[in-house]
């Protein structure tokens, strides 16, 4: 009973000695691993930082400058988290395959997305517009504040902000009100077939003489655009301006067309139209002849008068 009991001891202690050693072994390796981990992402932070200063010193494009700061960190953290398992005992082999397979899920799963990451490439890439720009993008104008990898981030003149996924906004027309220098501005008013057209063009074109904020490189025009049905005359002011004017400029400018046909006593007289309804009676009369024909008559009976 004695050597039972000792031989049961002993191999009480070899198991406890046995889970001890794989307790230190594996204890350290998860230790290591979490150290891997901690250093490797900090690490990437510092790679991605310093690639970002990199890209700015080379006067790289601030939104391909964000997007491959992204790209860099993410692939970091990748391998680091790859390391670490590597470390921990897990096959390269292995690690490969499940990453392989859980791609292939996610890719299924977030389809939509990826075509939102193929569409932010694109937009990084062919950079029809950048962060500062004014654009007219899905239906929605605003200012691009920032182009990340799913989505681009608008302001609007009021002051909402608006996130469009980057597949809606490669799949419509894209309208950058800002990517170029100068601009045309076109204000419209019309004249009567008795007005003085010579005269109308004359002042419409010293308004935009005596506009300092008016290039005159491209030279200020007036053009006859069209007549209309009610027998007036389609006059157009066409001015080229700064980009950052257009939008005060053509308010101070509507206002001045409008001050100046006024002086001249031309184009704008409201349109009058003389509108009769009938009474649906047998006789056919104007609706007026019947209800004064009323009021003169008897108002009791209704009847006309004599």
């Amino acid at each position: 009973m004695e050597q039972a009991a000792a031989a049961t001891t002993l191999k009480e202690l070899h198991s406890l000695d046995h889970w001890r050693a794989l307790g230190e072994t594996y204890g350290l390796k998860l230790v290591g691993a979490v150290l891997i981990l901690l250093i490797g992402l900090w690490l990437a932070k510092r790679v991605a930082r310093a690639l970002d200063r990199v890209l700015e010193r080379t006067h790289t494009e601030t939104t391909l400058r964000g997007f491959l700061r992204n790209i860099a960190y993410g692939a970091m953290v990748v391998i680091v988290i790859l390391a670490a398992l590597q470390f921990l005992g897990f096959a390269p082999a292995s690690l490969f395959a499940v990453l392989g397979a859980a791609g292939l899920g996610i890719g299924l799963a977030l389809k939509d997305s990826l075509s939102n990451l193929v569409a932010g490439l694109q937009l990084i890439v062919q950079s029809p517009f950048r962060a500062g720009d004014y654009v007219q993008a899905a239906n929605v104008e605003g200012t691009v504040e920032q182009v990340r990898v799913f989505q681009t981030r608008l302001r609007t003149p009021d002051n909402r902000v608006v996130i469009l996924p980057n597949s809606l906004v490669t799949a419509a027309a894209i309208t950058n009100f800002t990517a170029t220098m100068k601009r045309r501005i076109d204000i419209a008013t019309s004249l009567t077939h008795g007005d003085d057209l010579a005269a109308a063009r004359s002042r419409l074109l010293d308004i935009a003489r005596t506009e300092s904020r008016i290039l005159q490189e491209p030279a200020p025009a007036v053009l006859a655009t069209g007549l209309t049905a009610d027998n007036r005359i389609n006059i157009e002011l066409r001015a080229w301006v700064r980009t950052g004017d257009v939008q005060q400029l053509r308010s101070d400018l509507t206002e001045a067309v409008r001050n100046g046909m006024v002086e001249l006593g031309v184009g704008l007289p409201a349109t009058v139209r003389d509108v009769r309804v009938y009474h649906h009676g047998a006789d056919g009369r104007a609706l007026d002849e019947v209800l004064g024909s009323q009021v003169i008559g008897n108002p009791g009976t209704n009847t006309p008068a004599g």
